[in-house]
């Protein structure tokens, strides 16, 4: 006995607004059905002890404090612009008033 219906089908396409093609109904009733009977396997392993966690391996991010500090090379990097108006990059205007 199928647990996913075709009806089933088309009544989650209807709610998730999409527009699903009646060709498709019966490869995405199979495709459900196939998902739910993975979802019952894994309801099947025993957990108990196994403590929750976000991810199969544990990931420290490494941070530094934040900081200001100037850059020796300002000026270099200033002068290699094809045009520049004191401590900026002067460019070409793109938008109109």
């Amino acid at each position: 006995m199928s647990r996913i219906s075709a009806d089933d089908v088309r009544k989650v396409a209807h709610l998730a607004r999409l527009d699903l093609p009646e060709d498709k109904v019966q490869a995405y009733t199979g495709q459900l059905e196939r998902i739910l009977d993975y979802v019952a396997q894994l309801e099947a392993v025993d957990t108990e002890g196994v403590p929750p966690t976000t991810r199969a391996v544990e990931v420290i991010n490494v941070t530094r404090n934040d900081s200001v500090e100037p850059t020796p090379v300002r000026e270099d990097l200033l002068n290699l612009a094809p045009q520049r108006e004191g401590d900026f990059f002067r460019v070409p205007k793109i938008l109109a008033d």
